[in-house]
């Protein structure tokens, strides 16, 4: 057997054993990571799938949170798994922006990982305080340029989406408008509410009841159509301002080299269980839209939101944490 002859049969062979291996996936419990802390959304929508892909593969899909350095510590651990379909993770917006701002981000967001899909995604808003006199987001444009320096924007944390939406508005206008990072959105939204940061720039789940409460007044969404939870809100574009997209994704990811049938059979099982009619009520409710793309397309928007935020970080010349 010539030397050709044995890379042909060994590729053959390993492709055949990864078919096998899919074909009977999954045959024992399967462990899905969220790199969070329990009860927020990225763990709500970790656990619902995980519930409706026990129910339709037989076979126990549970969830462990491992919190910590803005979601790295549960992201490396899933990049250093086995590749064979039984440790997912789901992942929220930090997977695509902390290769940009960590200095030494300890996992690559295109060669660690397979992605499987974009299950679902929430815009963020911007929002002032009930009594502030811009009703608009031109108005509030005009009323930051007239008196540089006199106002601040509320944020849940530094590089969060909405901080970087913030300065994505900063940078686009170049306002001279002071961020005020908060541990967290319920901090950042009471501040606004009480007038100490009357502007904010907050994922839109927490905040939308207090504008449904009146409130808060929202000015825009940065997504591309309105949000069904609060569809008075019109979209940044709608306001004519374009460029100004940004939103909480949830992710969902395999170790990189996990067999390709894997990959499309729980990207096909998840884009049924998003399709199901008390999913999306529950995304509805958590103010999540329901998407589930293809694997190709998940990655085609990873590397878009990447780039898109990597350079709003070294424009806006957020320090990289070290």
């Amino acid at each position: 057997m010539t030397v050709v002859t044995r890379i042909l049969a060994l590729a053959a062979a390993l492709l055949a054993g990864g078919a096998a291996q899919a074909a009977g996936y999954p045959d024992h419990p399967v462990k899905v990571v969220v790199p969070f802390a329990p009860a927020g959304p990225t763990d709500v929508m970790a656990r619902l799938i995980a519930q409706k892909l026990s129910e339709s593969l037989k076979q126990q899909f549970y969830v462990e949170n491992h919190p910590g350095a803005g979601g790295n510590i549960g992201m490396t651990q899933v990049a250093k798994a086995a590749p064979d379909g039984y440790t997912i993770l789901v992942a929220s917006s930090s997977y695509v922006v902390n290769p940009s701002l960590y200095a030494k981000n300890p996992y690559d967001p295109f060669k660690d990982f397979a992605p499987v899909t974009l299950a679902a995604a929430s815009p963020n808003i911007l929002v002032v305080n009930a009594d502030f006199p811009a009703k608009s987001v031109k108005e509030l444009v005009d009323l930051i340029k007239k008196e540089p320096g006199k106002y601040n924007y509320a944020m849940p944390g530094t590089g969060t989406t909405p901080h970087l939406a913030g300065e994505l508005f900063k940078l686009t206008f170049k306002l001279d408008l002071a961020t005020v990072p908060f541990n967290g959105a319920g901090p950042a939204i009471q501040s606004a509410v009480a007038g100490h940061t009357p502007i904010a720039f907050t994922a839109l789940p927490p905040t939308a009841p207090q504008v449904q409460g009146g409130k808060l007044r929202g000015l825009a969404v940065t997504s591309v159509k309105r949000s069904s939870a609060l569809p008075d809100v019109p979209t940044m574009a709608e306001a004519g301002i374009t460029g100004q997209e940004s939103e909480t994704m949830q992710g969902i990811f395999l170790p990189a080299g996990t067999p390709k049938e894997i990959v499309d059979l729980l990207n096909r099982e998840i884009a049924k269980t998003m399709a199901m009619p008390d999913v999306k009520e529950k995304c509805a409710q958590l103010g999540f839209d329901a998407v589930a793309n293809k694997p190709d397309e998940f990655a085609v928007y990873i590397k878009k939101e990447v780039d898109k935020w990597g350079k709003v970080i070294r424009d806006a010349n957020i320090p990289q944490i070290q």
